[in-house]
């Protein structure tokens, strides 16, 4: 099974990824953390990032890694955790930017496909292009929105939660950076999927938001983990002898 969550910056793509993951007994992938290790090993090796050649070495070098549930996922690069570092504001936008670089995306992508491919149960990934072009047979897309406002003081309160200095104008202002470099970017440019279900969240709470995603999915004939696991004791039970 493949999950696919598209949408800007501050739709609320990872955290309700996480829930459905959980619940579902999938992989996590937050694609966007990729990019994110990646900009900060940009950072780290003190590149300027209008380098493309330097950028694109480095992403051919960084060993980036998820591993641990959902709900406590560990970004790894280089072997180093970074899960903290990477959650910055100077590497959101740095991570904005190197985004843009195609042979940056393609390495990213590459990574992405073979993660998903390979997980026991299928997985979730959130990003800007998975169901458009890193998944486009996926098995659900959901296309997340906002309001800019909406998202930037979503964006706001989790940098205050985690002791980052900042002012709601300023991450409204980031957040329309980041929209206009997404959408206009040459490369995979977040756009939504044709077969995807486009939810708005401005005025929905996470739980209102997760409930739809999850209806949408069973409608699909996708079923939780507890309804796999009593399928399967029900198949032993069920299960002629020799």
């Amino acid at each position: 099974m493949i999950i696919a969550i598209d949408g800007p910056s501050g739709a609320g793509k990872s955290t309700l990824g996480k829930m459905l993951a959980k619940k579902l007994n999938l992989l996590y992938l937050d694609t966007g953390a990729m990019y994110r290790g990646v900009a900060l090993a940009a950072l780290q090796a003190g590149e300027t990032i209008d380098d493309k050649e330097k950028a694109i070495e480095i992403a051919k070098h960084s060993k980036i890694e998820l591993a641990g549930e959902p709900d406590s996922l560990q970004i790894k690069l280089n072997g180093q955790d970074v899960s903290s570092e990477i959650r910055t504001n100077e590497v959101s936008q740095t991570a904005s930017i190197v985004s843009s670089i195609s042979e940056v995306r393609k390495i990213l992508v590459e990574l992405q496909r073979t993660l998903g491919e390979t997980a026991p149960n299928g997985c979730v990934l959130d990003g800007r292009d998975i169901g458009t072009v890193v998944f486009p047979n996926a098995d659900v897309k959901f296309f997340l929105t906002a309001k800019p406002e909406a998202r930037a003081r979503r964006r706001f309160e989790e940098d205050l939660q985690r002791g980052q200095k900042s002012t709601y104008e300023k991450t409204l202002a980031e957040i329309n950076q980041r929209d206009e470099r997404d959408v206009s970017r040459e490369d995979s440019p977040l756009s939504i999927a044709e077969d995807a279900i486009v939810i708005d969240t401005s005025e929905l709470n996470l739980r209102e938001v997760y409930e739809q995603m999850l209806e949408e999915i069973k409608g699909r004939g996708m079923r939780d983990e507890g309804q796999v696991e009593r399928q399967k004791a029900q198949g032993e039970k069920e299960k002629p002898l020799n």
